[in-house]
């Protein structure tokens, strides 16, 4: 069972800059899409990055040139750098992971949340 558990939330002022990890354990050999996930309360979780197993990258258009999603495989870690963060970036970030099949490409998944079979806990990033 893949477990997965975020960290690097918190405070910050707007233009600032965080960021997220996330330790991935349970995995096996099979190849998995990785991504960060945000919501804010009483909204639909919103896509924000995702990253294929060979490193390509798709981020949402709000993010792009401030958010960058990197991947270490040997740690099995997932990160989210911030930066130039803005007051609509405030919300709680999720990371999350499936197995792909075939070679699919991850981009596909990042408006559909309920696509990812795995879930961290989340955790809460403020901007003011």
């Amino acid at each position: 069972e893949v477990q997965l558990v975020e960290s690097g939330g918190g405070s910050v002022e707007a233009g600032g800059s965080l960021r997220l990890s996330c330790v991935a354990t349970g995995y096996t050999d099979h190849p998995y899409c990785m991504a960060w996930f945000r919501q804010v309360s009483g909204q639909e979780r919103e896509g924000v990055a995702v990253i294929d197993t060979d490193g390509t990258t798709t981020p949402a258009d709000s993010v792009i040139g401030r958010f960058t999603i990197s991947q270490d495989k040997a740690e099995n870690m997932l990160y989210l750098q911030m930066n130039s963060l803005k007051l609509e970036d405030t919300a709680t970030y999720y990371c999350t992971a499936k197995k792909i099949y075939g070679p699919n490409s991850c981009a596909r998944f990042l408006n559909m949340p309920s696509a990812f079979v795995y879930w961290g806990q989340g955790t809460q990033v403020t901007v003011s």
